[in-house]
This record gives C-alpha cells, sequence and structure tokens, in this order.
C-alpha cells in the first residue's frame, strides 16, 4: 500500500535523466540570472537573498524564550555567547553554500551520493525529525502571535498555521524571487519592529558593550552557563545546512572554476551580512529582556507571553507589546517558508525520489500540527513553552549529524576539488563542530536529568 501511494504522488529521479533534471530543487535550479560584465554591486544584488533565507533559522520561535531568560535574569553578560555563537554559524553557512556550489550538490545528495544506504537513511530519518522539531517551534510561535495580537485561542491559532503552506505553493510557481522577496519583507518587518523596541527601552549603551566581551563568570556561574549553552548549542540549524547548499544553485553562475569560485565570493557575503541581521535581531531580543525586566528587578521571565504583558506597562508605551508580537508572528511565517523548503531538499536528496510539493508540505506541517494542537488543547500555555523548549532539546541532539558530514565533505578533495578547505580552515571547523556537540551533549543532558 506504502509502495502504491508513493508511486502515485511522487516520481523517481532517474540516473539517465539529464544533469539539469537531477539537480537540487530542480524546478528553480540556475533559474535566477547573473550579469555578464557586470559591476560588483549588481552581482551582489542577483546573489543577495540565499542568506536572508537562511537567516531567518536563527531568529525563529525557538530561540526566544532562551534570550528572553537569559536577558532578564543576568542583564546584558551572555551577549557575548549570542556573538560567538553568530560567528560559528557563519563559518559553518559558508562552508554549506561552498559545498553546494563547488560540488552542484546539495548536503543530501552528497550524504547519499558517499555513504551507504542504511547511512543515509538513518541520516535522512534524524533530518526529517530536526525538521519537524523547527516546524513545530514554527507553528506554536505563530499561535503564540496569533493569540496575543488577535485573541485567538491557541488550538485555533495552531489550525490556521497551516494554511501558509498553500502560500509557499502559490508563490514557488511565481518564482524563486518571489519567496526570496517575501522573506526579505517578513525580515524587514522584524527588524523594524526591534528597533523601535531599542528606540523606545533606551538601553545602556556601556552595558552592551561590556557585555559583547566574554566573562569567566558565564562559565563559572551554573546558572548562567546553562542558558549559555542553550543559546550556543541552538546556534545552527540542521536545516539550515541543507537549506543553503541548495538554494544557492537557483544562480545561474558559470559551473566551471572561475564562476564557482566568483559564485562562492557573492554568496558568502550576502550570508555572512544576513547573519549579522540575525545576530541584531538576537541581540536585541536580549537587550530588550535585560533592560525592561533585568534592570526593573523582573528576574525570572523566560515565557514569551508573560514577557509581551509586562513590557507596555515598564516600559510606559503603549506599542511595545504589539510590535514585539508582531515580530513575533513575521518570525514564525518566515521560518515557515523556509522550514517547508528544506523538507523538500532533504526528501529529494536522500531518497532519490520528488513527493508532489502539495504532498510534501502537508506532511511536513502535519507533523508538526499534531502534537502541538494536542498540548495546546489540553494544556494551554505553559504546555506549549515546554513544547518549544522540547522542541530546541530535539534539534540539538539532531544537530551533529548535519555538521560532520558537511565538515567531511568540504574538506575532501575528492569532492571539491581545488575549493577543499585549507588546513587551517578544517582545523578551526572541527574545532567549532567539537565545541557544538559538547554543548549540545551537556545541555540534553541537563534538561532530561
Amino acid at each position: 500500500m506504502l509502495e502504491n501511494f508513493i508511486a502515485k504522488y511522487s516520481e523517481k529521479i532517474d540516473s539517465s535523466d539529464q544533469p539539469n533534471q537531477l539537480a537540487s530543487l530542480s524546478e528553480v535550479h540556475s533559474s535566477i540570472a547573473i550579469p555578464e560584465g557586470a559591476g560588483f554591486w549588481k552581482k551582489m544584488m542577483a546573489f543577495a537573498g540565499p542568506g536572508l533565507m537562511v537567516s531567518v533559522g536563527y531568529i525563529d520561535p525557538g530561540n526566544w524564550a532562551t534570550d528572553i531568560e537569559g536577558g532578564s535574569r543576568f542583564g546584558y553578560t551572555l551577549l557575548s555567547v549570542i556573538l560567538i555563537s553568530n560567528l560559528f554559524a557563519m563559518l559553518l553557512q559558508h562552508l554549506s553554500l561552498k559545498l553546494g556550489i563547488a560540488s552542484g550538490r546539495d548536503l543530501a545528495q552528497a550524504c547519499r551520493d558517499n555513504y551507504s544506504r542504511p547511512v543515509s537513511m538513518v541520516l535522512w530519518v534524524l533530518s526529517e525529525i530536526a525538521i519537524a522539531a523547527t516546524d513545530l517551534a514554527e507553528v506554536i510561535g505563530s499561535a503564540i502571535a496569533l493569540n496575543l495580537l488577535f485573541g485567538l485561542p491557541l488550538p485555533i491559532g495552531v489550525v490556521f498555521t497551516a494554511f501558509d503552506v498553500l502560500i509557499v505553493l502559490y508563490f514557488q510557481q511565481k518564482g524563486f524571487r518571489i519567496i526570496e522577496s517575501i522573506v526579505a519583507g517578513l525580515m524587514g518587518i522584524i527588524l523594524l519592529s526591534f528597533l523601535y523596541e531599542m528606540i523606545v527601552s533606551q538601553p545602556s549603551l556601556s552595558g552592551i558593550a561590556g557585555g559583547l566581551l566574554p566573562k569567566l563568570e558565564i562559565v563559572t556561574h551554573p546558572g548562567m552557563l546553562y542558558i549559555a549553552i542553550g543559546i550556543l548549542g541552538a546556534t545552527v540549524m540542521p536545516h539550515n545546512l541543507y537549506l543553503h547548499s541548495s538554494i544557492v544553485q537557483t544562480r545561474a553562475f558559470k559551473r566551471d572554476d572561475e564562476g564557482k569560485k566568483s559564485a562562492i565570493k557573492f554568496a558568502t557575503i550576502d550570508s555572512t551580512f544576513s547573519l549579522g541581521l540575525a545576530f541584531f535581531i538576537n541581540g536585541s531580543i536580549l537587550i530588550l529582556a535585560a533592560t525592561a525586566f533585568h534592570l526593573n528587578g523582573h528576574f525570572e521571565i523566560a515565557d514569551i507571553t508573560d514577557a509581551y504583558h509586562l513590557l507596555d506597562p515598564i516600559l510606559g508605551v503603549s506599542l511595545a507589546g504589539v510590535f514585539f508580537a508582531l515580530a513575533l508572528l513575521a518570525s514564525g511565517q518566515s521560518s515557515t517558508l523556509t522550514g517547508t523548503l528544506a523538507g523538500q531538499i532533504v526528501m529529494e536528496g536522500f531518497l532519490n525520489i520528488r513527493l508532489k510539493p502539495w504532498l510534501r508540505r502537508l506532511i511536513t506541517r502535519g507533523i508538526a500540527i499534531i502534537p502541538a494542537l494536542i498540548v495546546a488543547t489540553m494544556y494551554g500555555e505553559k504546555g506549549t513553552a515546554e513544547l518549544l523548549v522540547f522542541s530546541q532539546v530535539i534539534l540539538s541532539l539532531q544537530l551533529s549529524f548535519a555538521i560532520v558530514p558537511l565538515v567531511l565533505f568540504t574538506s575532501s578533495k575528492k569532492i571539491m576539488g581545488q575549493f577543499a578547505n585549507s588546513k587551517i580552515m578544517t582545523g578551526l571547523s572541527w574545532l567549532i563542530t567539537l565545541v557544538i556537540i559538547s554543548l549540545n551533549v551537556i545541555l540534553l543532558y541537563r534538561t532530561l536529568f
């Protein structure tokens, strides 16, 4: 029965097909023209877009609670952890885009090419679990935002989020640039919202500057270390590594060495700048919590709903909470767009099978909606907040299974040719990988036991 279902709603990718039919996200592969002989800025604008789509994964609702708790409990101190986290992310996303551009394969395809079928199947299952956990955080975050803005009960908000998959389907048919523009617009809403929050909260500039400098007490203070691990451990979303290695191939750059070198340069600029914006937003969440809560004696704010209700009275303005909730909604929706694409990339890459796009997205969203709906109905706000934390633990557990293959592949001259990592880059990549894996193990252990 399962085989008949797959056969009806999918197509097997034949190895005898033309190369462009074997490409990652073949319906949009090389669909965005790169102007020949153009200047730096025209080329930069042509390559801009994938970085923003990846960066929204770093500001999805799953990160908000940790940033809020870190700011309310310890003020500006953990800003340095967010900074270090983003530096790690910049390097790993660089490796991801380099894999896609240099090898012409996304991370899922590279795993299928280089590992045995049993290993590939295990990695596929783990990737699907990670994407479902990511989508779960987006569903819960969007539902909370709809509840705060419009008073929708959480279960209704969860159901409402099912319809945004239709938006992805509709606009993907209009071209990949349309989806990138939607994500850019949502990112703009988040940025403007937190610019407003920074203006009305009037944070201490000297406090911010001091918070950007790492302090020994972060390691020696148990409570501070735990939250720092939470921030750093959930830095790199596993699905972003699969996503980035694929969507950089939507650009129609020349597939020779010179063209690949140029594409890697521009894509890295795009990625680094976009992750800089993500750093500003994550930092702003922590700064807002530090200024509004910690400095006013509210040291135990870790819930998004509590933060929303306290912002207006503490800051003495009427729109702080509204902009906070609006940014949360934009965060959930933008992450949804990229998460559903990542699901398609992972299934196509690992299984060599393309499900119909509408079915792929309904499966991903259904897996996320069912537990969110049950918990929201039975346990309300407290239950959904705990489920949000649990989704991040799942991501932490799966993360190493995406990072390790990525570093291995990008360090291989057989796969990457002249674009393989240098010895220094390889050493730095493994150091960062070991740090992230170690912190995720500690986070998982302390969360469970």
